[in-house]
């Protein structure tokens, strides 16, 4: 029964790439839009916003 032996130095390494790997896939998951989403959302709030400005109502200094 011989133990493979292990270079400790490239296990951390290899162990450290690994976490960080997980950790960004998590980013992505979270945070992550694409392009077409981005585009979508701003679409939307434009048109929220147009639709916003046409009701409104202009006083003059008239209608005191």
């Amino acid at each position: 029964m011989t133990a493979e032996v292990v270079n400790l130095r490239q296990f951390k390494k290899k162990q450290a790439r690994a976490d960080k790997e997980k950790q960004a896939e998590q980013n992505r998951i979270s945070f992550g839009r694409t392009k077409v989403e981005k585009q979508l959302t701003k679409a939307l709030n434009e048109k929220a916003e147009r639709s916003h400005q046409q009701g409104h109502i202009e006083k003059s200094d008239d209608d005191k």
